[in-house]
């Protein structure tokens, strides 16, 4: 028997099984494609012949596979969902809030109890302190399972019993990363057609991130409390900016769809009246519905 049982080996499930090697834990694991196993055989993991023996083998099942589709295939398979009873299944697949609160209800049905996570860090980093892993789900059933993950993260966090909360927080923080990171290339770009260094840019970009850091904190704080009134920058001022990156883009020839997404975005705010309070009040804008989608 061992402590934990790893359904997918891609690159992920076997960054996650070989920490859990590295932590003294008895792992079993299997992967559709049985010759990735064969390197953490060698670290000292057993191979199981097929899905239904690698759930029987283990009081924990952590599952890391594609997406939320494939772990149905897997674990809803003739001879595997009837070994789920009395199990804890660990969903570390990429999924939606719907689909965590989906699989906790199946797997409810199924007799296993269920925590839903996300993993924010690259493969190399499982296992080091700058990995974080969010995880949802009943207290109780957390509480089994700490001190096995625990060696998988330095940020390592129970996000509270809402089982959609840990994707949920993934899909926010992928929002952020994403604008980020395509501002920081369409910027490049700026610097690249003005004959500027790339690499110094991005030495101004990392100098500012303090600064970045404080906005994203005053926005959250504005609406939390629902407060937009006074302030030092006004939509109307970013809404007028980003009029400027339209237009540089077009004087370069270059795409211009990330301006074009900002403008169109802080427009709607301007023109649906919030153009004088702060930048948080464009979340009003963002909390409504699109028409198409609004009957």
């Amino acid at each position: 028997m061992s402590d934990v049982s790893v359904i997918g080996l891609g690159a992920m499930g076997s960054a996650l099984a070989h920490g859990l090697l590295r932590s003294s834990r008895a792992v079993t694991v299997w992967n559709r494609t049985s010759h990735r196993a064969a390197p953490l055989v060698s670290a000292g993991a057993t191979q199981a012949p097929d899905a239904a023996s690698a759930v029987i083998d283990s009081p924990v099942v952590i599952i890391c596979v594609s997406d939320y589709a494939a772990t149905q295939d897997i674990l809803a398979a003739p001879g595997v969902r009837t070994q789920l009873s009395g199990k804890v299944v660990v969903q570390l697949s990429t999924g939606t809030p719907a689909e965590a609160r989906a699989g906790a209800q199946w797997a409810l049905e199924c007799g296993a109890e269920y925590l839903d996570g996300a993993i924010l860090a690259y493969p190399n980093q499982i296992g080091t302190p700058d990995a974080a892993v969010l995880v949802a789900g009943a207290s109780g059933t957390f509480g089994k399972c700490e001190s096995l993950l625990q060696p998988l993260a330095g940020g390592l966090a129970h996000v509270g019993e809402q089982v959609g909360a840990a994707s949920a927080l993934d899909c926010a923080a992928l929002s952020f990363i994403f604008g980020a990171l395509l501002g920081a290339l369409h910027g490049a770009r700026i610097c690249e057609l003005e004959g500027l260094r790339v690499d110094e840019f991005g030495g101004m970009l990392n100098e500012l991130m303090p600064v970045v850091s404080g906005e994203v904190t005053h926005l959250a704080a504005r609406i939390q409390t629902d407060t937009y009134g006074e302030t030092q920058a006004a939509l109307r001022t970013y809404a007028d900016a980003a009029v400027r990156l339209v237009q540089q883009a077009r004087d370069g020839s270059m795409n211009s769809a990330f301006p074009a997404y900002a403008s169109s975005a802080f427009r709607q705010g301007v023109d649906a009246g919030f153009g004088g309070e702060d930048l948080a009040a464009l979340i009003k804008v963002f909390r409504t519905r699109p028409a198409a989608a609004a009957h």
